[in-house]
């Protein structure tokens, strides 16, 4: 994985694992990989992964079951899928549809791509 150096590597990871969860590559009840095998595989500090992790409990999207590990949770799709759009709607969205009006892209052409 390739890291974004604007931002917090914990919140990259983060939202990597929200992908995996709306591509359905993770499930309700997936075990995700331990702190450590994630820190290795990614080469990134265990406590960074620790601090996705409690962020990701958090928000209720994994859960931990001492001792055996952490979790996806039964509403994990449903939370991630409105987090995501939340944070779309309030903080990409804006930036896209102020640089459209700079450069004098409208809503047709948009929808034109999208066919």
């Amino acid at each position: 994985m390739e890291f974004n150096p604007h931002k917090p590597i914990y919140l990259q990871i983060c939202s990597q694992m929200y992908e995996r969860i709306l591509n359905d590559e993770l499930k309700s009840e997936d075990r995700i990989p331990s702190v450590r095998e994630l820190g290795v595989e990614l080469g990134v500090n265990p406590n960074t992964i620790m601090r996705s992790y409690e962020s990701m409990t958090a928000a209720g999207i994994i859960y931990n079951k001492r001792g055996i590990g952490y979790f996806i949770a039964d509403n994990a799709k449903t939370l991630v899928l409105k987090q995501m759009k939340d944070e779309f709607l309030n903080n990409e969205l804006p930036e896209v549809v102020k640089k459209m009006k700079l450069l004098g892209i409208t809503i047709t052409e948009i929808e034109g791509l999208m066919r």
